[in-house]
């Protein structure tokens, strides 16, 4: 990818706290950034902001993360945008549930530091 040409990372995260640290460190980073706090409005921003990557929670009001995910790879638009989850939910169902249902990335919340995330974000981008 062009060095000139940023590339979008779409965060759907319904905590703030969370949502804001990620997003600054993504500008700080030098990405362009689109959030969502829900599923409905993230499907929604998806198709407006055709964002490189998702970085997608699971838990979220209304339409929940594996709703937007199994959305997201319907949707011809759409279905080739990498998504990395990042989530507390650990089990090992919702694990195989998420990459089923095309997750190319999960991280748990408990697990991981921002500054693994942003090498998982790397990694994608830069392929």
């Amino acid at each position: 990818m062009e060095k000139d040409k940023k590339s979008k990372v779409l965060i759907v995260e319904d905590d703030e706290f969370l949502r804001v640290l990620t997003a600054k460190r993504l500008e700080k980073e030098g990405y362009q950034v689109a959030v969502a706090v829900d599923g409905e409005s993230a499907l929604t921003v998806a198709g407006e902001s055709n964002p490189n990557l998702i970085l997608l929670d699971l838990l979220l009001p209304g339409v929940n993360g594996f709703e937007v995910l199994g959305q997201l790879k319907k949707s011809d638009k759409l279905k080739s945008i990498p998504v990395i989850v990042f989530s507390n939910l650990g089990q090992k169902e919702d694990i195989e549930k998420a990459q089923k249902l095309g997750a190319v990335d999960y991280l748990i919340k408990a697990n991981f530091t921002l500054d693994d995330v942003m090498v998982k974000i790397k990694e994608r981008l830069n392929k």
